[in-house]
């Protein structure tokens, strides 16, 4: 509940891109949205990256879905596997859940709403989905 206040609700507030990408991943049941415990973080976390935390390792999860590096940290710190928004971006092209055009559409979203990347990711993420729908054809 706290990770969609911070992400969708203050995001479309902000109007940063990744609140819709998120939005629409609970509206497609791709996300759920549960209630998380109190976990102490050997960081000083915003209360939605502690509450993906807690919720990853209540739920005995491996991964967890974070992009800010003090959380990414923290989550290692924790015996978790962070993952990025661009990975699980990729992941739904390698899975042909989307296609290289609508990847595209969605980073450059994301980016013009204020999502936070830099150039060689950007790059590399573009050169790494052209690459996956090749290995489609």
């Amino acid at each position: 509940e706290e990770v969609k206040r911070e992400a969708v609700d203050r995001g479309k507030e902000l109007k940063k891109g990744d609140a819709l990408v998120i939005e629409k991943a609970i509206e497609d049941g791709w996300l759920k949205v549960s209630k998380a415990e109190p976990i102490e973080s050997p960081i000083e976390l915003e209360p939605g990256e502690t509450a993906a935390i807690s919720l990853a390792k209540k739920l005995g999860g491996q991964e967890v879905l974070i992009d800010e590096v003090s959380a990414r940290t923290a989550a290692r710190l924790l015996g978790l596997k962070p993952k990025g928004t661009v990975l699980v971006l990729l992941k739904t092209l390698e899975e042909g859940e989307m296609n290289l055009d609508e990847f595209l559409e969605t980073m450059n979203d994301l980016v013009e709403h204020g999502f936070r990347l830099r150039e060689e990711v950007y790059i590399e993420a573009i050169r790494k989905a052209r690459e996956i729908e090749e290995a489609k054809s």
